[in-house]
């Protein structure tokens, strides 16, 4: 039996196999240490790596040692301070730690074992327990993937990829040729011989003749095999393009007068994690950017994040600009959509009735998920409101409440937490 043992080393001349094992053994602990780390950090920075630090007791491993207990009797020589019959007191017995300090009155300790993780390591446990709720695997454009598909038929091939239909037919038609020109030939006998036998003997040279030609030519035909290895038809597979899950991300975020700095710096922050989750997470996808007030514009990143143009409250607009974009370049027959919406829910009266129809009749048909974070520090405002009849309705939609900074992590994990179906596989 042959082990192949990986040796490369990485930048830091430590075993890059060592290492990973070492990460998978101690997974909680990491995953706890970066729990911890992330509360400590801004979260536009989130995706450096990070000191860890793991109690030492956590990274010990068990040994085998031979214990001093019960009674030994040996003998000693004698020295200056031991005569005959002396007891001689059993020696202060170590745990073996290391780490102790020499100052102080006492009070044993050990240093925590620290070490960084990198930056693929840490959003590796910051986004282990998250993915896209019901994602769907759809036919898909500029795929890599590829995957193996019937095409057609060959004569080489493993018994498991026998066509029965088609050998058979193969058979059939190989049978059909070799047997025509003998079974012409025994036709035209068996009239010459009947012919004969109208106006000769039975017993005559030419009749024999043409009853052993007759014998000859069914013998010829019962020789021609029911199937021969040549007829054998085997299903052919070959590796072509194949379509791979993908997903388009709608990053709705509300500018208007309502929304100060604080409530957009919360708004920024959702959407700076949610971003880099799904860039992190999923290798093809598209994020578009929307901002909105009394109208609705598709943005870069940097404006998305920067602009500070600014106005009053009208939702709609951007629900109706989501439904543009998805019908001219996201078909939901070709793509997975997601929406996440971050407003202070503050809109203008009579037009959040009509961002509940919108949303219930017109989007969620169309999206495999919706999340609605609304950021206020008071009372629910009316959106939120109109919300909660859609999301009475639709299993799709979620919806949730930001108060403080504080809260925007757990928020996010809510929403984007592994469903119980999803968690084991």
């Amino acid at each position: 039996m042959f082990q192949l043992i990986d040796r490369r080393l990485n930048g830091k001349n430590k075993s890059a196999v060592n290492r990973d094992r070492f990460l998978r053994r101690f997974k909680s602990q990491i995953k706890g240490a970066v729990a911890r780390a992330v509360k400590d950090r801004s979260i536009t920075n989130i995706e450096h790596g990070e000191k860890v630090s793991i109690p030492v007791r956590d990274t010990g491993e068990p040994t085998l040692g031979h214990a001093h207990g019960g009674v030994w009797e040996r003998v000693f020589p004698g020295n200056q301070e031991y005569i005959k019959g002396d007891e001689i007191e059993r020696p202060d017995g170590g745990d073996g730690s290391g780490g102790r300090g020499g100052a102080g009155q006492g009070g044993d300790g050990e240093d925590d074992f620290v070490f960084e993780l990198t930056k693929e390591e840490f959003l590796n446990f910051f986004f282990d327990d998250l993915e896209l709720p019901n994602l769907v695997k759809t036919q898909l454009q500029q795929t890599i993937v590829l995957k193996p598909v019937r095409a057609g038929f060959t004569s080489d091939g493993t018994p498991t990829n026998i066509h029965v239909l088609r050998s058979l037919r193969s058979a059939l038609g190989r049978r059909i040729a070799l047997s025509a020109t003998p079974l012409d030939e025994l036709n035209a006998a068996q009239e010459r011989l009947d012919e004969l036998l109208e106006s000769a003997d039975e017993h005559s040279p030419e009749v024999h003749a043409l009853q052993s030609q007759i014998r000859l030519l069914k013998s010829r035909l019962m020789s021609i095999p029911f199937i021969d290895p040549f007829d054998l038809r085997y299903t052919n597979r070959v590796r072509v393009p194949s379509p791979t899950t993908q997903a388009v991300m709608f990053c709705v975020m509300d500018v208007s007068g309502s929304m100060d700095e604080y409530k957009k710096d919360i708004a920024k922050r959702f959407f700076i994690l949610l971003y880099l989750f799904l860039i992190r997470v999923y290798e093809r996808i598209e994020v578009v950017f929307i901002r909105h007030h009394t109208q609705a514009f598709e943005v870069n990143e940097d404006e998305f994040f920067h602009a500070r143009d600014t106005g009053g409250t009208v939702v709609s607009s951007a629900l109706k600009l989501v439904k543009k974009t998805i019908e001219q370049r996201y078909s939901s027959a070709d793509w997975n959509i997601y929406v996440a919406q971050a407003s202070d829910g503050d809109n203008w009266d009579s037009d959040s009735p009509q961002c509940r129809t919108i949303l219930g009749e017109e989007l969620l048909p169309l999206v495999q998920y919706y999340a609605y974070v609304e950021i206020t520090e008071g009372e629910p405002q009316n959106l939120w409101f109109e919300y909660e009849m859609v999301a009475q309705r639709n299993a799709q939609f979620a919806m949730r409440r930001i108060k403080t900074a504080a809260e925007i992590w757990p928020v996010f994990h809510d929403l984007f937490k592994k469903t119980p179906m999803h968690a084991g596989g």
